[in-house]
């Protein structure tokens, strides 16, 4: 994947992640304030790392839907 479209993928999938959040605000309260978005693409294996442990972090596996992790 180029850089170009490793960045049009992120910017579709941000839109995404705003279209539900607007269809369904309750989600907000799934990300802890000051937190940074990590939006992991479905076929991905998730894996815990530590270090994004220690930080504000909110997950989000992407599918049809956004799915927070845990």
């Amino acid at each position: 994947m180029t850089k170009k479209e490793f960045a049009e993928r992120n910017i579709g999938m941000t839109f995404d992640f705003i279209r539900q959040i607007l269809e369904n605000p309750d989600i907000l309260e799934t990300i802890p304030e000051g937190a940074e978005l990590d939006f992991i693409d479905k076929d991905m294996p998730f894996k815990p790392n530590e270090i994004l442990k220690k930080k504000k972090v909110a997950r989000y596996k992407v599918a049809h839907i956004f799915v927070p992790i845990k």
